[in-house]
C-alpha cells in the first residue's frame, strides 16, 4: 500500500497536500476537498453506523471500509471514524438509560477496565509503526465481520446462560473485568465489533437479559471511543479528516436516535447482511 515506508510526520505532509484524485495517500483533508457524492456516502454512512451500533454493535464495520473505499488511510479512517461516532455513542447509549437502571455496582468495575483498556489500544495505535495497522486491521476486520455472523448464536449463549444462573461470584466478576479490558484495548486500537465482543464476554458471564446487557454494552462501547477520540485529537490532530468525522459525528447522532427507538423493529439478518456486504467491500479495498 503506498506510504507503508513513511514516518508519521512525512506521511503527516504528504496527505495534507493529497487531492481528492490521489486515493492511495489521500488523509486529512477539509470540507472543499470532499466531493458530494462522499459527503452523502460518508453521511449516510454515519447514520447506518449509529443505528447498528445502538442496536447490535459493529457500526463500525460500515463506516470504516467507506472511509477505505474513498481513499483515506487504514489509520486516519479509524481515528476519523471513532471521533465522530461519539456523538452517536452518546444518543445510543441515552436511548437505552432505562436498561442501565440497577447495573451501577458492576458498572464500578466494567467501566475502569474500559478505560484503561482503551488507553492502552489508543497508545497502540499511535506509537507503533502504521504498517503493522495496515498489516493487521484486515486480520481485525475479518474476525470482525465472523463475529458478526455468530452474533445470533452469541445472543443465544447469552440468553440461555442468562436462564439458568444467579449472581455474581468474586470469580466471575473477576473475569468480567478482564474480559471488558481485554476489549477496551481491542476497542482503542480499533473499533469495529467491539459492542459484539462485549456482548460475548457479558453473555458468557452475566445472568442479565439481552436489552440489560445491550444497554451497558453502548455505556461502555461509547467510553472507550471517548478515550480514544480524546487520544487521537491530542497526539494526533493534524492526521484526523476532520470532514469525514464531522460528517459521520451528524449521522451517527441521527442514526443513535434512531436505533435506540425504531431499532429493534428492523430484522437483524437484513442488518448482519448489510455489514458483511460494506465489510468484505472494505476489505477487497484494504488488500486491493
Amino acid at each position: 500500500m503506498a506510504g507503508d515506508a513513511v514516518g508519521w510526520n512525512a506521511q503527516s505532509r504528504i496527505a495534507t497536500v493529497a487531492r481528492p484524485g490521489c486515493r492511495a495517500v489521500r488523509g486529512p483533508c477539509n470540507v472543499a476537498s470532499v466531493t458530494p457524492l462522499e459527503v452523502i456516502a460518508i453521511l449516510v454512512a454515519g447514520v447506518g453506523a449509529g443505528a447498528i451500533n445502538a442496536i447490535v454493535g459493529s457500526g463500525t464495520l460500515i463506516t470504516f471500509p467507506t472511509l477505505v473505499a474513498f481513499g483515506f488511510p487504514p489509520v486516519t479512517a479509524t481515528m476519523s471514524n471513532a471521533i465522530g461516532l461519539v456523538a452517536g455513542g452518546v444518543s445510543g447509549t441515552w436511548g437505552y438509560r432505562r436498561e442501565l437502571a440497577g447495573q451501577g455496582p458492576r458498572l464500578r468495575w466494567q467501566i475502569p477496565a474500559s478505560l484503561c483498556g482503551a488507553v492502552l489500544g489508543s497508545w497502540l495505535l499511535l506509537h507503533l509503526p502504521e504498517t503493522v495497522f495496515e498489516l493487521v486491521v484486515p486480520v481485525l476486520l475479518i474476525l470482525a465481520l465472523i463475529l458478526v455472523v455468530l452474533q445470533p448464536k452469541i445472543q443465544a449463549w447469552a440468553k440461555q446462560r442468562g436462564s439458568h444462573e444467579a449472581g455474581l461470584s468474586t470469580t466471575r466478576l473477576t473475569l468480567l473485568t478482564v474480559g471488558t479490558f481485554a476489549v477496551g484495548v481491542y476497542g482503542g486500537y480499533f473499533t469495529a465489533a467491539q459492542g459484539i465482543l462485549l456482548m460475548g464476554v457479558m453473555g458468557a458471564i452475566l445472568p442479565e437479559s439481552l436489552q440489560r446487557m445491550n444497554g451497558a454494552k453502548n455505556l461502555l462501547s461509547l467510553i472507550v471511543n471517548v478515550v480514544a477520540a480524546t487520544a487521537y485529537t491530542l497526539v494526533a490532530f493534524d492526521r484526523i479528516s476532520w470532514a469525514a468525522a464531522g460528517l459521520i459525528a451528524v449521522g451517527s447522532l441521527i442514526g443513535g436516535v434512531l436505533g435506540s427507538r425504531y431499532g429493534r423493529r428492523l430484522s437483524p439478518t437484513a442488518l448482519r447482511g448489510t455489514i458483511v456486504v460494506v465489510g468484505l467491500v472494505g476489505l477487497f479495498r484494504l488488500l486491493a
